[in-house]
This record gives C-alpha cells, structure tokens and sequence, in this order.
C-alpha cells in the first residue's frame, strides 16, 4: 500500500481552477479499484492518498495522469508501506493481512 502526499507548487487559484478535472480523475481511480481513500490537507498545502497494494511503477504511471501532475500544479510524496495491523472495518481492504 501507499501514502501519496501532494504538495501543491502553483497558487491555489490555479489548483481550484483545476480541482473538477482533479475530482474526475480521482473519480476514475476509485472506479479502477486504486484508491481507497483521498482527500485536502489540512491547511490546504495538498492532498492525501492511500492507494491499495500495486506495482510502483503503476502507482507512478496513475500520479503521472493527474492533471495537477500534467499541469505541474503538484508534487508527489510516495510513502510505501505494509499495513501488519488494520481496525476491523478495514480488513476488507487490507490486503497485506489478508495473504
């Protein structure tokens, strides 16, 4: 699994400017089984994805087609790890305990 952490490199206007096609993209990476959770940084610096268990090279090919990537209104932050320990709403989505 991954945490992606976004850090925005463009003024926020040209983020929110963007922010629909973002939400599509995102919309699509849920749809394709991806991602499992997203969502702002608090303060508003960036973004937060968890991703399920892929190839890195996959994940980086996803992150490449984002448009804040695309526009280069973003860098990315990729943290991997290998959740041993997950609450019981989320072992259905924790693969990495489930093998």
């Amino acid at each position: 699994m991954y945490v992606v952490l976004l850090n925005y490199t463009a003024p926020i206007e040209e983020v929110d400017y963007l922010l629909p096609d973002h939400a599509d993209w995102l919309a699509k990476q849920y749809e394709n089984g991806h991602f499992l959770a997203s969502g702002r940084r608090n303060p508003r610096i960036g973004g937060v994805i968890i991703t399920r268990p892929m190839l890195r090279g996959k994940l980086d090919a996803i992150l490449a087609s984002d448009p804040f990537s695309v526009h280069h209104l973003a860098k990315y932050e990729v943290i991997e790890f290998s959740p041993t320990k997950t609450a019981p709403e989320l072992r259905l989505v924790n693969e990495a305990v489930l093998r």
